[in-house]
């Protein structure tokens, strides 16, 4: 069911699950959810592509 490739972008730049929640302002808890393949609100998709470097305009690489 996973809809994503958060977990994949994330483990490229090597950002631990930790540090990506913190750099984004989310919980490491809604981040693990996220990459299971749960559903998010848009602007928490936008903070975790800010977080990682990536342009809004790349949500369709890590967010399906």
């Amino acid at each position: 069911m996973i809809t994503n490739s958060l977990k994949e972008f994330r483990e490229s730049f090597m950002i631990s699950k930790t540090e990506l929640a913190r750099k984004s302002n989310i919980s490491s808890l809604t981040l693990t959810r996220i990459e299971q393949g749960k559903p998010c609100r848009v602007e928490t998709k936008r903070k975790i592509l800010l977080a990682l470097g990536l342009k809004i305009s790349d949500k369709n690489k890590v967010f399906h």
